[in-house]
């Protein structure tokens, strides 16, 4: 057990996208679990790189989600009062774990708070890309229904997703998640993933590889961590060894797809559809190819951003820093 620590003054740094703070009655979230935390306590919507030090100096904790904190910053920041650093997400890359721990500033994350959000979204979009109900439904109020003969048309053909083959690349929380909702809809499941330490649940079928799942898959859905063995692991290559019909869904890290690749792709009908939430530049680029390409939704990160997701992050984060305080910290990252 360590040592309890007074907590006096807390900054959140980019606040905004975990409790915007709007008014709208059905996204009425609070800082009121962290704010009671400490006397002094500040929420900066967005904190641009060159506002950091300024604006954490003299703060025991700060929180942030992707403003990033350097080990120049913590360096600055450490004999001015920092203590401990919050991570709002699971993925904690945004901050030097390795200068936090060597300067004796514990971090931590919010693990698992998203999981059923990200796994619904995957399966938003590929209920999309199969049945395009967005894009019936803006043609319809855009009058092409009231034009049309006939009682029923389509300007593009739907699929049943029944009998068809989920390929799962990262077999995790989130992979296994919607696993278990798309075999409720009658889907196969088949999963890759680096090192299987338990047996898959029963009714899911190991691939004997990465190229036997892109092989196999009618529908591939990326949710392994991103890592250097995993950066663009989509990539023209393994896109021209998918079937002409699959589906590509990205929920997980923008860079793990090669996005020129997959714009190409889509465009010259190597496989037939695609659905990302993640790209690898956030706001991406104007003349990002993937924005202009065929049979490609995107949508803005907005995965993990369900109302009773942030509202976990939210209460774990504090009860994150009441444990720290404590002297017993929780989902500590840079032991």
């Amino acid at each position: 057990m360590s040592s309890a620590h007074s907590i006096s003054r807390i900054v959140v740094l980019d606040g905004h996208t975990a409790c915007p703070g709007g008014e709208d009655p059905l996204d009425a979230l609070s800082w009121a679990p962290l704010s009671s935390l400490a006397p002094s306590f500040t929420v900066h919507p967005r904190t641009p790189a060159s506002e950091t030090v300024a604006r954490c100096a003299g703060a025991d904790v700060v929180l942030t989600n992707k403003a990033p904190l350097s080990r120049e910053a913590l360096t600055v920041l450490r004999p001015l009062g920092l203590k401990y650093v919050g991570v709002l997400a699971t993925g904690h890359n945004i901050v030097d774990s390795a200068a936090a721990r060597e300067l004796g500033i514990v971090v931590a994350n919010v693990p698992g708070y998203s999981t059923m959000s990200v796994a619904q979204h995957a399966l938003a979009l590929l209920m999309e890309l199969s049945n395009h109900v967005g894009a019936a439904a803006a043609d319809v109020r855009g009058g092409g229904w009231a034009r049309c003969p006939d009682f029923s048309y389509w300007a593009a053909p739907t699929h049943e997703l029944a009998g068809r083959t989920l390929g799962i690349l990262g077999f995790g929380e989130i992979g296994s998640a919607l696993g278990r909702v798309c075999a409720a809809l009658g889907m196969r499941v088949l999963a890759h993933k680096r090192a299987w330490a338990a047996p898959p649940p029963p009714g899911v079928e190991v691939a004997a590889s990465l190229e036997d799942l892109l092989a196999r898959a009618d529908v591939l859905s990326l949710h392994c961590p991103l890592t250097d063995a995993t950066r663009h692991v989509i990539d023209a290559r393994a896109l021209a060894a998918m079937k002409r019909t699959a589906l590509l869904i990205n929920t997980s890290r923008g860079p793990l797809v090669d996005e020129a690749a997959l714009a190409r792709a889509l465009n010259e009908g190597v496989i037939a559809g695609a659905a990302l939430d993640v790209l690898s530049q956030e706001p991406p680029a104007p003349d990002n190819p993937l924005l202009a390409a065929k049979n490609c939704i995107v949508t803005p990160h907005v995965a993990w951003a369900s109302v009773q997701a942030r509202q976990r992050l939210l209460e774990c984060a504090a009860k994150n820093v009441a444990a720290f305080a404590g002297g017993e910290p929780t989902n500590v990252v840079n032991k």
